[in-house]
Protein backbone atom coordinates (compact mmCIF):
# COMPACT_ATOMS: atom_id res chain seq x y z
CA UNK A 1 0.00 0.00 0.00
CA UNK A 2 1.45 3.39 -1.08
CA UNK A 3 0.84 6.22 1.31
CA UNK A 4 0.24 9.53 0.14
CA UNK A 5 2.06 12.42 2.31
CA UNK A 6 -0.67 14.05 4.31
CA UNK A 7 -1.66 18.12 3.05
CA UNK A 8 -1.47 19.14 7.10
CA UNK A 9 1.82 20.16 6.64
CA UNK A 10 2.03 21.85 3.30
CA UNK A 11 -1.37 23.81 5.22
CA UNK A 12 0.23 24.69 8.23
CA UNK A 13 3.50 26.24 6.34
CA UNK A 14 0.96 27.96 4.04
CA UNK A 15 -1.09 29.73 7.75
CA UNK A 16 2.85 30.68 8.98
CA UNK A 17 3.89 32.48 6.03
CA UNK A 18 0.55 34.16 6.00
CA UNK A 19 0.73 35.19 9.40
CA UNK A 20 3.97 36.13 8.81
CA UNK A 21 3.37 38.58 5.98
CA UNK A 22 -0.16 39.86 7.73
CA UNK A 23 2.22 41.11 10.79
CA UNK A 24 3.76 43.84 8.76
CA UNK A 25 7.63 42.24 9.32
CA UNK A 26 10.15 42.55 6.17
CA UNK A 27 13.63 42.50 5.34
CA UNK A 28 15.47 46.07 5.59
CA UNK A 29 16.45 47.07 2.47
CA UNK A 30 20.16 47.38 1.39
CA UNK A 31 21.56 51.17 1.87
CA UNK A 32 20.79 53.35 -0.21
CA UNK A 33 23.54 56.06 -1.04
CA UNK A 34 22.55 58.92 -3.20
CA UNK A 35 23.33 58.78 -6.44
CA UNK A 36 24.93 61.97 -7.41
CA UNK A 37 26.89 61.54 -4.24
CA UNK A 38 30.44 60.48 -6.03
CA UNK A 39 33.57 60.14 -4.21
CA UNK A 40 32.97 60.32 -0.49
CA UNK A 41 35.80 60.93 1.94
CA UNK A 42 35.70 60.59 5.95
CA UNK A 43 37.16 63.05 7.83
CA UNK A 44 37.95 62.82 11.57
CA UNK A 45 39.84 65.30 13.70
CA UNK A 46 41.82 62.40 15.03
CA UNK A 47 43.64 60.19 12.62
CA UNK A 48 43.32 56.98 14.34
CA UNK A 49 39.60 57.11 14.80
CA UNK A 50 38.48 53.73 14.58
CA UNK A 51 34.89 55.18 14.32
CA UNK A 52 36.27 56.89 10.94
CA UNK A 53 37.97 53.49 9.75
CA UNK A 54 34.79 51.69 10.01
CA UNK A 55 32.43 54.04 8.63
CA UNK A 56 34.85 53.90 5.45
CA UNK A 57 34.66 49.97 5.54
CA UNK A 58 31.01 49.87 5.48
CA UNK A 59 30.31 52.82 2.98
CA UNK A 60 32.67 50.81 0.62
CA UNK A 61 30.60 47.74 1.20
CA UNK A 62 27.91 50.00 0.14
CA UNK A 63 29.59 51.16 -3.05
CA UNK A 64 30.80 54.13 -1.98
CA UNK A 65 33.89 55.01 -4.06
CA UNK A 66 36.15 56.17 -0.69
CA UNK A 67 38.82 58.99 -0.89
CA UNK A 68 41.30 57.66 1.36
CA UNK A 69 41.32 60.68 4.23
CA UNK A 70 45.22 61.49 3.40
CA UNK A 71 44.79 61.63 0.05
CA UNK A 72 45.38 65.13 -1.48
CA UNK A 73 42.30 65.66 -3.68
CA UNK A 74 41.05 69.59 -4.82
CA UNK A 75 38.33 70.79 -2.83
CA UNK A 76 35.14 69.99 -4.73
CA UNK A 77 35.86 66.42 -6.12
CA UNK A 78 34.11 64.62 -3.54
CA UNK A 79 31.35 64.66 -0.60
CA UNK A 80 32.50 64.69 2.69
CA UNK A 81 31.54 62.50 5.87
CA UNK A 82 32.63 65.18 8.95
CA UNK A 83 32.87 63.88 12.62
CA UNK A 84 33.55 66.43 14.12
CA UNK A 85 33.26 65.75 17.77
CA UNK A 86 33.21 62.02 19.48
CA UNK A 87 32.84 61.37 23.03
CA UNK A 88 33.04 59.13 25.39
CA UNK A 89 31.64 59.46 29.01
CA UNK A 90 30.76 56.65 31.99
CA UNK A 91 28.63 57.97 34.87
CA UNK A 92 28.04 55.80 37.86
CA UNK A 93 23.96 55.37 38.42
CA UNK A 94 24.27 53.13 41.61
CA UNK A 95 27.09 52.84 45.12
CA UNK A 96 27.14 50.11 47.29
CA UNK A 97 26.88 50.50 51.48
CA UNK A 98 30.67 51.01 51.32
CA UNK A 99 29.55 54.12 48.86
CA UNK A 100 31.68 52.15 45.83
CA UNK A 101 30.12 52.79 42.05
CA UNK A 102 28.46 49.44 40.90
CA UNK A 103 26.67 50.18 38.02
CA UNK A 104 27.42 52.63 35.05
CA UNK A 105 26.11 54.26 31.89
CA UNK A 106 28.26 54.00 29.55
CA UNK A 107 27.69 56.99 26.88
CA UNK A 108 29.00 57.70 23.19
CA UNK A 109 27.93 60.66 21.36
CA UNK A 110 28.81 61.99 17.62
CA UNK A 111 28.36 65.12 15.97
CA UNK A 112 28.19 64.32 12.16
CA UNK A 113 27.47 66.44 8.89
CA UNK A 114 27.28 65.11 5.07
CA UNK A 115 28.63 67.63 2.36
CA UNK A 116 28.28 67.27 -1.55
CA UNK A 117 30.84 68.02 -3.85
CA UNK A 118 29.59 71.41 -4.41
CA UNK A 119 29.60 72.25 -0.40
CA UNK A 120 25.77 72.27 0.10
CA UNK A 121 24.67 69.88 2.87
CA UNK A 122 23.38 66.21 2.34
CA UNK A 123 23.07 65.56 6.18
CA UNK A 124 22.97 68.57 7.95
CA UNK A 125 25.32 68.70 10.63
CA UNK A 126 23.13 66.66 13.92
CA UNK A 127 24.58 64.51 16.67
CA UNK A 128 23.71 60.75 17.37
CA UNK A 129 23.87 60.00 21.59
CA UNK A 130 24.22 56.26 22.98
CA UNK A 131 23.85 54.68 26.50
CA UNK A 132 24.43 51.52 27.82
CA UNK A 133 24.20 50.32 31.69
CA UNK A 134 26.54 48.13 32.91
CA UNK A 135 27.50 46.37 36.51
CA UNK A 136 31.28 46.67 37.74
CA UNK A 137 31.22 45.18 41.05
CA UNK A 138 34.10 46.81 43.65
CA UNK A 139 35.04 43.52 44.91
CA UNK A 140 35.57 41.51 41.32
CA UNK A 141 37.32 43.80 38.96
CA UNK A 142 38.63 40.84 37.10
CA UNK A 143 37.11 40.80 33.60
CA UNK A 144 35.45 44.52 34.29
CA UNK A 145 37.14 46.22 31.78
CA UNK A 146 37.08 43.77 29.48
CA UNK A 147 33.46 43.91 29.20
CA UNK A 148 33.76 47.55 29.07
CA UNK A 149 35.55 47.21 26.15
CA UNK A 150 33.73 44.96 24.77
CA UNK A 151 30.44 47.06 25.34
CA UNK A 152 32.46 50.32 23.52
CA UNK A 153 32.94 48.13 20.47
CA UNK A 154 29.86 47.53 19.82
CA UNK A 155 28.28 50.99 20.76
CA UNK A 156 31.07 51.44 17.87
CA UNK A 157 29.61 49.32 15.70
CA UNK A 158 26.03 50.76 16.76
CA UNK A 159 26.72 54.29 16.05
CA UNK A 160 28.07 53.16 12.38
CA UNK A 161 24.60 52.04 11.55
CA UNK A 162 22.85 54.93 12.79
CA UNK A 163 25.17 57.20 10.80
CA UNK A 164 24.39 54.97 7.75
CA UNK A 165 20.64 55.01 8.46
CA UNK A 166 20.21 58.54 8.57
CA UNK A 167 22.43 58.80 4.96
CA UNK A 168 19.89 56.38 3.79
CA UNK A 169 16.84 58.38 4.97
CA UNK A 170 18.14 61.43 3.37
CA UNK A 171 18.87 59.23 0.21
CA UNK A 172 15.41 57.77 0.31
CA UNK A 173 13.19 61.08 0.94
CA UNK A 174 15.13 63.10 -1.73
CA UNK A 175 14.27 59.99 -4.37
CA UNK A 176 10.58 60.17 -3.17
CA UNK A 177 10.54 64.17 -3.72
CA UNK A 178 9.03 65.73 -6.55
Amino acid sequence: MIRRPSAAPTAVLAVLLLALAGCGFHLRDALLLPPDLGPLQVDSRDPYSQLALDLEQALARAGAEIVPAGAAAAEGEHATLRIIGERWGNTPISIDQFGRSQEFTLRYAVIFGVERADGTDLVPQQAIELARDYVSTPTRSIGTEGERELLAREMRREMVTSILRRIDAVSRLAGEAP
